[in-house]
């Protein structure tokens, strides 16, 4: 403390002396008056119980009145005393209060350096867990106003410094790369979404092109558009119809044969009957999307009730239709038919030939598009000997059948037995041919002969030749017998 302080405090010290002193003279006298006040009041008691006369007592009131005023005038100069004592106490306490003030900051600075240092001490740098290059590189690529700088005394340390700022140094310019690479990286992008955007508008620039192209192509006899569309519709055929127009289409694109080749039928159908194909080859269920050949439309009859399961057996002639046996696959083929003697062939259109395939059946039927004659007095009826296209032409179907051993004559297609062999649907004959030429009459074995001569040029290679070519002999004959 300053001397002004330690000064202020000494007189302090000299006035609480002085008035300790004179409180304890206060003391006494009201510690007198107070024995003077009992010693008046034992009097007067006496007085009054030994009866001595009152004029007595108004003396010892007075006294007692005295001694009172005497402890009424002590009283007040204790209390002074008291507040000002009070007064120097409050006067003496500031300068320990700024003393203790002084001593709290002192002790909350050095707490505060104590912790500084301790976290000084216990700092752990983490470039020892830096992935810096070896002294060796640092030596031989570092730049040398690196090298040069000096950053410590201390050997150790300087060479870590110059090391920690050459690893900063590559940092810093691989990230500048890494920038140039990103920013590169996004022109790319930008770059292949525009070229996939193109790409995509592509199919319809394209389409439109083919479009606007097919008015040329007809112009110019070059149908390219359609015979590439024909050919995406021949994957969707099933496989006889399909034997069918890629064995026609050979004989045409070999020998120059005047006819024209064409599919017709729903295109969706017939993906969906494909896939459904497909997942059933491969063993997985289709709920939905399974065909329907096996599930019989409902009844009329039944009021959309649900048709009970009928117990297997062998079905009759007027549940045919129903039970699915005639289902026609969605595509179908189509054989125009020119006259090779004009010579403008499109102009000579002699007949349109139109296969189908029945699917549960196996067969494939052939009719003349456009006809309105029944089956029976078809052209086609009996183009070869003994095949009116009446029956079914293998066991398989007739067992598929079951009692009614003969097609369906309301249907005007036919499943003759030489559009089976143009399909690839080869099959044995019912009975041997052993028993056909040695063990029947000789006007059967005369007919049997008449067929086999007749089908004789359709079993060999040029199947197809030998169909049109009876086909276009009949078509012109026909006129001359009309």
């Amino acid at each position: 403390m300053d001397e002004g302080m330690m000064e202020e405090g000494a007189m302090v010290v000299d006035e609480g002396d002085a008035q300790r002193r004179t409180g304890s003279t206060e003391h006494e006298i009201l510690q007198g008056s107070r024995a003077a006040v009992e010693e008046i009041m034992a009097k007067m008691l006496s007085i009054k119980t030994q009866g001595h006369p009152k004029s007595l007592l108004r003396e010892l009131v007075t006294q007692m009145f005295l001694h009172f005023i005497t402890l009424r005038q002590v009283n007040r100069s204790i209390l002074l005393e008291e507040d000002h004592a009070k007064a120097e106490t409050e006067h003496a306490k500031a300068p320990v209060d700024f003393a203790t003030l002084q001593l709290h900051n002192l002790t909350y600075e050095r707490n505060r350096y104590v912790k500084a240092i301790k976290a000084c001490k216990d700092f752990r740098s983490k470039y020892p867990n830096i992935e810096m290059v070896s002294e060796e590189d640092f030596i031989r690529d570092a730049p040398e106003d690196i090298k040069t700088t000096a950053f410590s005394n201390d050997s150790a340390h300087d060479l870590m410094m110059k090391r920690l700022h050459f690893e900063l140094f590559q940092r810093k310019e691989l990230c500048k790369l890494h920038k140039k690479l990103e920013s590169q990286k996004k022109r790319l992008l930008d770059t292949t979404a525009n070229q996939k955007k193109f790409m995509s508008s592509l199919p319809s620039h394209l389409k439109s092109l083919k479009k606007a192209s097919v008015p040329i192509q007809n112009q110019l006899g070059v149908l390219h558009t359609k015979k590439l569309k024909q050919h995406h519709l021949a994957e969707l055929l099933p496989p006889p119809l399909y034997v069918i127009y890629s064995e026609f289409l050979a004989q045409k694109e070999a020998f120059g044969e005047n006819i024209d080749l064409e599919i017709e039928g729903s295109v969706k159908d017939a993906q969906s009957f494909a896939h459904q194909q497909a997942n059933k080859d491969t063993g997985i269920s289709t709920n939905v999307e399974s065909i329907r050949l096996d599930d019989d439309a409902p009844d009329e009859e039944d009021d959309g009730q649900r048709r009970r399961k009928r117990p297997k057996g062998v079905p009759s002639k007027e549940n045919l239709d129903q039970e699915g046996l005639y289902q026609v696959h969605p595509l179908r083929t189509i054989i125009h038919i020119y006259d090779d003697e004009v010579s403008d062939p499109k102009s000579a259109k002699l007949i349109n030939l139109k296969f189908e395939y029945l699917l549960k059946l196996n067969v494939v039927c052939v009719g003349i598009e456009g006809s309105h004659d029944g089956a029976e007095n078809s052209m086609l009826c009996n183009l070869f000997p003994d095949d009116t296209g009446v029956e079914l032409p293998h066991q398989s179907a007739k067992l598929s059948v079951g009692d009614a051993l003969s097609f369906d004559k309301r249907i005007t297609s036919r499943p003759y037995k030489w559009a089976q062999h143009l399909a690839g649907i080869d099959f044995l004959p019912e009975v041997s041919p052993l028993l056909t030429t040695h063990g029947t009459p000789s006007g059967e074995t005369a007919k049997s002969d008449a067929v086999i001569s007749g089908l004789s040029l359709y079993r060999q290679q040029t199947r197809i030749q030998t169909v049109v070519q009876r086909i276009r002999s009949l078509k012109k004959a026909q006129p001359a017998l009309i």
